[in-house]
C-alpha cells in the first residue's frame, strides 16, 4: 500500500479508488505556474513530485559516495573511479552537488503548495495533512542543505519569475525555518501512515525525529545546551509513544533488513522504488542505467566475486592475495552486481597508536562473537553457484587433490574475520575446496560485501536496479539520537540506557538459547562511564554502516578531520577543517551573474 512512489516531479494527479488501492495517473507539465496549485490534485501532485525527487538521490551512486566516502568507515574499491571524494585531494565545486538543484526546485514547489494550498477547497483535516507534508519536506531538504553546505539561499515564497541573482543566508536562519516547519508538521501529521500518503511517508514521529536531529545538529554547531535538551526530550517522547506510532525494534537486528520487513515496524521513512516499467525508471531485463533515479545501493560495496574468486588463488612471497585459476562463482541475483565502488576500511595502520589495527574490525565491529551486527551486515561466505572442476596438477593448486565444486553445497569463498593458517587453499592442514581469504589478504578487489540491502527478487534479471526502498530513518536511530542528545546534555546515565536497548538487541541471535541470549545481552551492556563521543560514533558505525549517514555524523559532531586522520590512511594526508562543508556547486556560482557574486565556501 504505497502511493507516494510513482510520480514525476511536475505531475498533476488524478486519484481514483479501487477497493483499497489508489491509482495515480501522470500528466506532466513543462513548468509549474500558480494555476497548477488551484486544485487538490495540483497540490497533491506537487507533494508527490517532491517525494519522487528524493528517489533521484538516495540509492544513486554519486549521492551514496557523497554521504559515505572520505570517512572513517569507507575507502576506495578497485573500481571507485575518481579518488577525489575519498581523499579530498583536489575536491572542488565540480565534484558534488547533484542534490543542490533538485532541493531548491523542490523547495520552490513546496512553497507553492504552502501558498496556494491554504485556499483551495479541501476538507480541513485533508488540508492540514497536505500542508504538514509540505512543511516536513521543505524542512527535510533544508536540513540536508544546511548540513552539507552551511549558509544557503533561504526561500519561503513561491518564485514564478527566473532570476540570475542569489545570495546565501546564515545557517542560523535556515535552522529557524527547519525547526518551525517540523514543529508545525509534527502537530498536524497523523501518528501512522494515512491515505493518500501510504507506505512509509512522513508521519508525526518522523517529523519529531527529524526535529530532534535538527536540534541536536544546531546544538553541536553552537554548543547550545537547550538544543541538546530539546532533542533528548523529543526522542524520549517518541519512544514512550511507540505503540501509538506503530514503531518498535525487531527482536533480531538482521530482521530489520529482510525485504519483507522493509515497510515494517522498525522502518520510519523511506524513498520508494518500483518494478513497474510504465513509470519509466528502467525496462525489466534492460539493466541499470547510470544517472537515473534507481536504487543501486546493494552493489556499491560488492567485490568482483565472479572474476576475483579463482579457485587456485594463492598468497605470494610478499604476503598478498593473488587471483589464480577458474573463477569459483558466477554473477547471480543473490550475491548481486560487483560494482566495487567502495569497501569497508580494513587497511591496517603500519605505525603510530593504531599500528597493526584497522577501523573496520578493531574499532567498529568489535565483540563479533557476541554482537550480531557484523554477521548480519556483511557477506563472509559465498556458496558455490556453478560447477567448477579442479585437477590435482592445475597451476597453483597446492592442495594435492582434484575435485568438483557442488553448487548450493560447497563454499566457494570464505572471508573469515580472523586469520586462518594455510589460507587461501587450506584451513590449517586440511585442503579447502574453495578459497579462504582472511583479513590479511583483503584488498581493494576482495573484501566482505555489505549485504543489508541485497535484493535477490530480480531473478534472472540480476542486472536490473533494486526495487527495495531506501530506508532513510529506522527506529533504532531514535535511541541513538536520543543517547547522543542526553550525552551532550550531561546525562550519561540516560544515554547509556538508550544505547543499551540497541546493544542488547544486537546481542540476540535466533540460534541461541534463551539463557545464551541473556548472557550475551549482559556482555553487551554498558554503563554511564563507557559513554564517550567516540563510543557513540563507533556504535553508530555498528548500527548504521552504509546507511547514508556517516559523513553527516562526523560533520555534526565536529569529528570529521580527527576521525579521518586517526583511521583513514588514504584521506588523512589531505583532509582539512574546511572539508566540514562541501564546496558549493560551480554551476550555482556560474549562474549568478546579477548582483554580488555567489560566494564559494572557504578553502575551495
Amino acid at each position: 500500500m504505497k502511493l507516494i512512489k510513482t510520480l514525476a516531479t511536475l505531475s498533476v494527479l488524478a486519484i481514483s479508488s479501487t477497493g483499497c488501492e489508489k491509482i495515480l495517473e501522470e500528466h506532466p507539465q513543462s513548468q509549474i505556474v500558480p494555476s497548477y496549485f488551484n486544485s487538490p490534485a495540483g497540490v497533491l501532485g506537487g507533494i508527490a513530485g517532491v517525494y519522487n525527487d528524493i528517489r533521484s538521490q538516495w540509492g544513486t551512486e554519486g549521492f551514496t559516495v557523497e554521504m559515505q566516502a572520505g570517512t572513517d568507515e569507507f575507502i576506495q574499491g578497485l573500481s571507485a573511479g575518481t579518488p577525489i571524494p575519498y581523499t579530498y585531494n583536489g575536491l572542488n565545486g565540480s565534484n558534488f552537488g547533484s542534490a543542490w538543484g533538485v532541493a531548491f526546485q523542490d523547495i520552490n514547489t513546496l512553497n507553492g503548495v504552502l501558498q496556494y494550498g491554504q485556499t483551495i477547497e479541501l476538507p480541513e483535516a485533508t488540508r492540514k495533512q497536505y500542508l504538514a507534508q509540505a512543511k516536513f519536506l521543505r524542512a527535510f531538504w533544508y536540513f540536508y542543505l544546511v548540513q552539507t553546505w552551511g549558509d544557503v539561499p533561504l526561500h519561503t515564497e513561491f518564485i514564478t519569475e527566473p532570476s540570475q541573482a542569489a545570495s546565501r543566508q546564515p545557517a542560523a536562519q535556515v535552522y529557524e525555518l527547519i525547526i518551525k516547519d517540523l514543529t508545525e508538521a509534527a502537530a498536524d501529521l497523523p501518528n501512522q501512515p494515512t491515505a493518500p500518503f501510504l507506505g512509509k511517508a512522513a508521519t508525526k514521529p518522523v517529523a519529531q525525529f527529524l526535529l530532534a536531529r535538527a536540534y541536536l545538529t544546531r546544538g553541536w554547531l553552537n554548543n547550545t545546551a537547550s538544543d541538546f535538551k530539546q532533542a533528548a526530550t523529543i526522542c524520549d517522547d517518541i519512544i514512550a509513544n511507540k505503540s501509538a506510532y506503530g514503531l518498535d525494534l525487531w527482536q533480531d537486528y538482521g530482521d530489520a533488513f529482510v525485504p519483507a520487513n522493509d515497510y515494517g515496524k522498525e522502518t520510519m521513512f523511506v524513498s520508494d522504488h518500483v518494478l513497474d516499467p510504465k513509470y519509466g525508471y528502467y525496462n525489466v531485463g534492460g539493466a541499470a542505467g547510470g544517472g537515473a533515479a534507481q536504487n543501486l545501493t546493494p552493489w556499491f560495496t560488492n567485490w568482483n566475486y565472479p572474476n576475483n574468486s579463482g579457485i587456485n588463488s594463492f598468497k605470494n612471497a610478499a604476503g598478498a592475495f593473488v587471483n589464480s585459476g577458474t573463477s569459483g562463482m558466477v554473477r547471480d541475483s543473490y550475491y548481486g552486481r560487483p560494482y566495487i565502488r567502495m569497501r569497508p576500511n580494513s587497511d591496517k595502520w603500519p605505525t603510530g597508536p593504531h599500528a597493526g589495527k584497522n577501523y573496520f574490525l578493531d574499532q567498529a565491529f568489535t565483540n563479533r562473537d557476541v554482537d550480531s551486527r557484523f554477521a548480519n551486515s556483511f557477506y563472509t561466505v559465498y556458496i558455490s553457484n556453478t560447477v567448477v572442476t579442479n585437477t590435482a596438477n592445475a597451476a597453483n593448486n597446492s592442495r594435492g587433490i582434484g575435485y568438483t565444486m557442488v553448487p548450493g553445497a560447497d563454499t566457494a569463498v570464505w572471508l573469515p574475520d580472523y586469520e586462518v593458517p594455510g589460507a587461501p587453499q587450506f584451513v590449517g592442514k586440511r585442503p579447502f575446496k574453495g578459497i579462504v581469504v582472511p583479513p590479511s589478504l583483503w584488498n581493494n578487489g576482495i573484501f566482505p560485501a555489505l549485504k543489508k540491502f541485497m535484493d535477490p527478487s530480480r531473478g534472472a534479471n540480476f542486472n536490473d536496479p533494486s526495487t527495495r526502498p531506501c530506508v532513510l530513518y529506522r527506529f533504532s536511530d531514535v535511541y541513538m539520537t536520543g543517547a547522543e542528545a542526553h550525552f551532550k546534555a550531561g546525562n550519561a546515565a540516560r544515554a547509556a540506557e538508550l544505547i543499551n536497548v540497541v546493544r542488547q538487541r544486537a546481542a540476540f541471535r535466533k540460534t541461541n538459547t534463551t539463557a545464551e541470549n541473556a548472557v550475551a545481552a549482559k556482555a553487551m551492556t554498558i554503563t554511564a562511564a563507557d559513554v564517550t563521543l567516540d563510543f557513540i560514533l563507533d556504535e553508530r558505525s555498528r548500527e548504521f554502516f552504509g546507511e547514508w549517514q556517516r559523513w553527516h555524523d562526523l560533520v555534526r559532531t565536529r569529528s570529521l578531520v580527527r576521525r579521518v586522520k586517526e583511521w583513514n590512511q588514504e584521506a588523512a594526508p589531505f583532509v582539512k577543517d574546511f572539508n566540514m562543508l562541501r564546496p558549493i556547486p560551480q554551476s550555482q556560482i556560474d549562474r549568478v551573474v546579477e548582483g554580488p557574486a555567489f560566494p564559494q565556501n572557504a578553502g575551495y
